[in-house]
């Protein structure tokens, strides 16, 4: 399948934000996916690292149809397939493994694994994904580090997530090769298990309506660009 083109992707490329899950107790599933709706984000990752996750995932999937709701935390074609069967629309990994890349492929799957250096990117290529996961992009060196490898990886794009917040997730959004960034900030375990939902809500309503902006702002200055190129050159 073209990930490139999937819907999951080009979701990706309308919200520009991964909420990064980690749920604890699956009867919170919903209300969850409600919050992350009711602030206009119809997307979320929700990583296997609880004994709950797949559970949530499914209610998510069969309740909530219109979220494009994934798996995170993907280590291994067992998980693949039960995430799979969970429903998800989507599979992220936090390393490059080839079985589990091939299983989704093979799958019509949407599968977004993580890369750390040029040599894993490279693997992922030759596997025909040009969109990857970059994880612990902090710990890497951050924006400063995604412009470097935009020189030697023309075409390849990335959803960048380890240590992006709120402070800073914009940053990494003005880049080029960005499509998207990971992170918790929007709904954090704690808040989840505390049923926090109304601040999850606002706190996704507020992040969507900074992305909106910024893609106002991006646009505004092509716009300017355009009609400098046409302009007429002084005599």
């Amino acid at each position: 399948m073209n990930v490139q083109q999937s819907m999951p992707t080009q979701a990706l490329r309308r919200w520009r934000i991964i909420p990064v899950i980690v749920i604890d107790d699956a009867k919170n599933a919903l209300p969850l996916a409600s919050a992350l709706l009711d602030g206009g984000l119809p997307i979320a990752e929700i990583t296997l690292r609880t004994s709950t996750a797949l559970d949530a995932l499914r209610r998510i999937t069969q309740e909530q149809p219109e979220m494009f709701a994934g798996a995170g935390t993907v280590l291994n074609v067992r998980q693949a397939e039960q995430a799979r069967k969970a429903g998800a629309h989507f599979v992220i990994s936090p390393g490059f493994n080839r079985a589990v890349v091939d299983y989704c492929l093979e799958r019509d799957m949407p599968v977004y694994p993580g890369v750390a250096t040029a040599s894993e990117i490279e693997a992922a290529l030759e596997s025909g994904i040009t969109l990857m996961k970059v994880w612990p992009i902090e710990a890497l060196g951050g924006t400063a580090y995604l412009n470097f490898l935009a020189g030697p990886f023309v075409g390849v794009e990335f959803n960048p997530s380890g240590g992006i917040t709120g402070a800073n997730f914009e940053s990494y959004l003005a880049l080029k090769n960005v499509v998207a960034v990971g992170g918790s900030w929007l709904a954090p375990q704690d808040w989840i298990s505390a049923r926090q939902f109304e601040r999850i809500r606002g706190a996704v309503r507020d992040t969507v309506m900074r992305v909106n902006a910024l893609g106002a702002s991006r646009k505004r200055q092509s716009e300017q660009s355009i009609s400098l190129r046409d302009a007429p050159a002084a005599r």
